[in-house]
């Protein structure tokens, strides 16, 4: 193992980067490329995160060559963000231009995910998650499912696909869908609110999560029908969707009430992080939609979980393959250590 207080990434080869770095210990830079010009002290700090599977020294390597001269890299180190994920790396950067985008696609390039961290949440506060529902807790769209009971499935399908990639306003979208919906008996609904696909990680997610004493909530466009189940089996703190207005237990096709949209949604966790006084880097967000955009612009970090292409490039950071509990590579990144570089 490379027990010294200087690394030469040069010298990181094919074995487990376990293996070759502490983990959680910090290792400063000797010789990784140097920018062309020298970048301001005041320039902050950023974190380069690889994710999604096992790495080695020579991945690493790869990857920061792979990168533009303009980032001055500072620090090195491996961590387990969870005793079930394999280790993560994280790397502490300056620079002066975005390299989100960049950054992205090198890593996908050699078959893992990687993000770019200008907060640094600690799982170890308080701290607040926001998530939508849809394609995001679950693994579903509840109103396309519904519409397959009323054999509207194609109509409804192309009017959401609209609306989650932008090109249609969600309010607007949401009266066309339900009002298609109308007549199908509540009987017919029970068994899909009674069984509905988790998303891959969530539920450990949350469990983590309460267990540091995180407040968690839903803020989705579907339906409060689903949302209070998945606050019941989550445990979740809040939930806040749209209710569905029924006569003689069927659906009437009209909606009740304020709309959960993309603006509506940033309340809620506008409002949530002042109830409970969420400190500053501690507030997430996540989703896959176009809707979930101004939420998670609203939150500290917002995560693209499994989004659409637009998503993913506006999002502060992305998991495009695997379990959410992945989020936790974002919660973990080790304290740095003081570095000259």
């Amino acid at each position: 193992m490379l027990m010294q207080n200087v690394i030469d990434i040069n010298q990181l080869d094919v074995r487990p980067i376990e293996n070759q770095l502490t983990l959680a210990k910090w290792y400063p830079f000797e010789n990784a490329s140097q920018p062309k010009a020298a970048i301001a002290e005041q320039v902050s700090r950023q974190y380069i995160v690889l994710f999604g599977k096992g790495l080695n020294g020579k991945q690493v390597v790869d990857f920061i060559a792979s990168l533009d001269t303009s980032i001055l890299y500072h620090q090195v180190c491996c961590y387990q963000a969870h005793k079930t994920l394999p280790v993560g790396v994280a790397i502490e950067v300056s620079t002066l231009v975005d390299i989100k985008a960049t950054v992205r696609d090198a890593a996908q390039r050699l078959g893992f995910e990687g993000a770019v961290l200008k907060v640094l949440p600690q799982l170890e506060l308080p701290g607040l998650l926001v998530m939508d529902m849809d394609s995001t807790v679950i693994e579903i769209e509840c109103i396309d499912e519904i519409a397959r009971l009323a054999d509207v499935y194609e109509e409804v399908a192309s009017v959401t696909a609209q609306a989650m990639a932008g090109q249609l306003a969600f309010s607007e979208s949401l009266y066309q869908r339900v009002a298609k919906l109308k007549g199908i008996e509540l009987s017919l609904i029970e068994p899909l609110k009674a069984d509905l696909p988790l998303m891959l990680g969530v539920a450990q997610l949350c469990e983590v999560l309460k267990a540091r004493g995180w407040k968690l909530a839903i803020a989705s466009g579907g339906f409060t029908w689903f949302a209070e189940a998945l606050q019941k089996r989550l445990g979740l703190d809040h939930v806040f969707a749209n209710t569905l207005e029924i006569a003689d237990q069927q659906l009437t096709g009209k909606v009740l009430g304020e709309v959960v949209d993309a603006h509506k949604k940033a309340q809620v966790l506008k409002e949530l992080q002042a109830e409970y006084n969420i400190a500053p880097a501690q507030s997430l967000a996540m989703g896959d939609g176009a809707n979930d955009l101004v939420m998670m612009s609203a939150a500290d970090l917002g995560i693209a979980v499994h989004g659409k292409p637009k998503v993913v490039e506006q999002a502060d950071v992305a998991i495009c393959h695997g379990s959410l509990l992945q989020v936790m590579y974002f919660l973990t990144v080790p304290k740095t250590e003081p570095c000259n570089k």
